[in-house]
Order: C-alpha cells, then sequence, then structure tokens
C-alpha cells in the first residue's frame, strides 16, 4: 500500500506525437511535457509515466495518473519522494532529451 503522506501531486501537461520526449519546463505551475507517443489507447500514459520514473528515479508504480486518463491536463502523484525532491529533478531535466 502506497503512503499517502509520502505523497507529491504535480500539474502535467502532455503534448503526444513530439519529435521526442523531453520536458519542456514549468508554466503557471504546470509542467509541460512532450512525449513521442500517440495519443491511442493509452499510450501516450505509459510514455508519460515511463519517462517521469526515469527522471524522478522512481519505479513506475511509484507515479500514478490520479485525473485526466484522456485529457492532455493531468494530475500525476508521485509516491516516496518529497514536493522538494520532485521539482529539484524536474527542473534539472529540462529541456534534455530523456528518453534514453
Amino acid at each position: 500500500m502506497l503512503n499517502p503522506k509520502n505523497e507529491t501531486m504535480i500539474s502535467v501537461r502532455v503534448s503526444p506525437n513530439a519529435a521526442r520526449n523531453e520536458v519542456v519546463g514549468f508554466a503557471d505551475s504546470v509542467l509541460r511535457v512532450k512525449v513521442a507517443a500517440p495519443p491511442v489507447k493509452g499510450k501516450t500514459n505509459k510514455e508519460l509515466i515511463a519517462l517521469l520514473s526515469r527522471i524522478l528515479g522512481v519505479d513506475k508504480s511509484r507515479a500514478i495518473i490520479m485525473h485526466g486518463h484522456t485529457s492532455r491536463s493531468k494530475i500525476i502523484a508521485i509516491y516516496g519522494l518529497s514536493h522538494e525532491e520532485v521539482m529539484k529533478k524536474l527542473s534539472s531535466s529540462v529541456g534534455g532529451d530523456a528518453s534514453k
């Protein structure tokens, strides 16, 4: 069972069908992310979770889409990291190709 006391919620705006996977940056407290996967059969969501889990260094089961499964705007819960840790790791990955 995931511990809600060690949970960080982030707002994400995802752009599917991008040339590469990357974190664009923050705008109005919303993380902008591009993913190469198309918005078909949950492929964008899977790629988004894979990207965020790689950047944050957590297992995919620790990054969960709470709201917005079929929308470009999503709320994602990250378990196991503080808000400060999440922001630091995401900020340091801005503009880089994280598909490796």
